[in-house]
């Protein structure tokens, strides 16, 4: 079991890795194209609203439905429970899809009034085409569940590289001609692709019962735990929003800047985080579901140090190669020197977000293993009035610059706020061990930063790749090191996880 947890993790690694490099591609192709254009702007702010439900579908359902699953299974009710949930959601995404299209021209001229008569007429008519993909996009969704309560994590990421990589290829035969809506025609038919995919692996299995009438008693109880966790899984796109409307009262840019910024830095979390925090959760689940609270709470301990042990080096590597990154990547095409610098002072102000966000998707698979989803949404609704605050004040002050120092200074007070309703709901964690583990790996990623920093100022000559390279390579050799010497557990964890585990 041992060996087959580890090889799942790497392969997911690797997927998320594969699936993250894609997301990035797609965003030099957009950079490419259009630059920081106002179509650009439209693109990007009319996405945000669209993959809120996507958002709310994708990982909610996976927050949701393997616990629920899993228990199902227990009780040999495994194939009936994910038929239920997957004809159920069907027709709420098929509302949800009616509805967004409905809506579009009226809420995009509402939440960006500051748009032109060209950026709106972009920004609608590419929220259209992305809430038509809401129905594929929720069977999309139970599939990925499905896969990843069997812990084929990387199947689910397999498939959403596929989206992905659809739009990429829109734009490629089609920007020329029909501009940013080649991306989200892509878009669309990316999800059609991938449910394909999904549909070939798994009906031949016959794990999922579609026939028979529907229960809606057994998918009203799935939805009652569900809802609050799709709500807090879009609470991040609701503060996005926000986000992107306050740069929109900014000069022509800004939206693309953000969101630029954003993904960039957002990298790690993305691979590290998500990786960690799924693979953790079934593992939680389980031992909720056999009432093994120690191993629960030792589940969660390790998620938490493990989390810090990679995402603080690596946020911290990517701070000190920021403009050499951003400079690599975008700036080409329509996408100039000036927009680099731009996006790379953004960049800096996002540190807190990514980290903080990071530690808190532990906490949140707690609380979603416990189905106390609904404190964490509770929690997130403050978070939304706070950020709408902080942006007033700190836009004010430094221009959009204060949209990411808002998002960072919110995600401190979230993941405070959530360790502390979680701690007292377990009744404590071993917070020696917590405390000693994140003192020992600040210290290791502190020197590693003033280790490399003035390396860059000897190798400026140097072609930017190799400069960035030479930093990585320098700078996770001297952190290993350091942890090591420092008798980090969690990197002795990690060692025995995947070096030494048992055949």
């Amino acid at each position: 079991m041992k060996s087959r947890l580890g090889l799942a993790s790497v392969l997911f690694i690797g997927a998320s890795l594969l699936l993250k490099v894609s997301g990035l591609l797609r965003d030099m192709v957009i950079a490419y194209y259009f630059g920081d254009s106002y179509a650009a702007d439209a693109y990007l702010a009319a996405f945000i609203i669209p993959n809120m439900f996507i958002l709310f579908m994708t990982t909610g359902m996976k927050n949701a439905f393997v616990p629920s699953y899993i228990e199902a299974l227990e009780k040999n009710r495994g194939s009936f429970h994910m038929g239920q949930v997957f004809r159920g959601t069907i027709l709420i995404s098929l509302i949800v899809t009616i509805l967004g299209m409905a809506f579009a021209p009226w809420y995009i001229p509402l939440l960006y009034p500051e748009f032109h008569s060209e950026a709106n007429e972009i920004a609608v008519l590419v929220a259209m085409i992305f809430f038509s993909t809401i129905l594929f996009v929720g069977m999309n969704a139970v599939l990925e569940a499905f896969f990843d309560a069997e812990n084929k994590f990387s199947l689910s990421m397999v498939s959403q590289i596929i989206v992905i990589m659809s739009s990429i290829f829109g734009a490629f035969l089609f920007a020329e001609s029909i501009g940013v809506y080649s991306l989200a025609l892509g878009y669309f038919a990316g999800t059609i692709f991938s449910l394909l995919f999904k549909l070939i692996l798994v009906l031949p299995r016959k794990v999922i019962k579609l026939k028979g009438k529907m229960d809606w008693l057994e998918v009203r109880q799935f939805y009652w735990v569900f809802i609050p966790v799709g709500l807090t899984v879009a609470v991040g796109q609701i503060n996005l929003m926000v986000g992107t409307i306050f740069a929109s009262y900014f000069e022509e840019g800004a939206v693309t800047y953000i969101n630029y910024a954003k993904n960039l830095i957002h990298m790690p979390q993305g691979i590290f985080g998500v990786t960690i925090g799924t693979i953790v959760f079934p593992l939680l689940s389980r031992a909720i579901a056999s009432d093994n609270h120690k191993l629960f709470k030792r589940g969660l301990e390790h998620g938490f140090t493990l989390m810090y042990l990679i995402l603080l080096p690596s946020i911290a590597g990517m701070l000190v190669l920021m403009p050499n990154l951003i400079e690599l990547l975008y700036e080409r095409g329509a996408f100039s020197a000036e927009a680099t610098a731009a996006t790379t002072q953004v960049a800096y102000l996002y540190f807190g977000s990514v980290l903080f966000f990071s530690l808190n998707n532990v906490t949140n698979k707690g609380f979603y293993s416990l189905k106390k989803g609904h404190l964490i949404l509770m929690i997130s609704g403050l978070s939304i009035l706070m950020n709408i605050v902080l942006n007033f004040i700190f836009t004010s002050w430094i221009g959009y610059r204060g949209i990411p120092l808002s998002a960072s200074v919110n995600a401190l007070f979230y993941v405070a706020a959530s360790f502390i309703v979680f701690y007292r709901l377990v009744n404590g964690l071993n917070m020696k061990y917590l405390l000693m583990e994140f003192l020992k790996i600040t210290v290791a990623a502190i020197v590693m930063t003033v280790a490399v920093w003035p390396l860059l100022d000897y190798i400026a000559g140097w072609h930017n790749l190799v400069q960035i390279g030479t930093v990585a390579v320098v700078g996770a050799v001297v952190y290993g090191i350091l942890v090591f010497l420092l008798r980090s557990q969690s990197l002795q964890f990690l060692i025995d996880k995947f070096v030494k585990r048992k055949q």
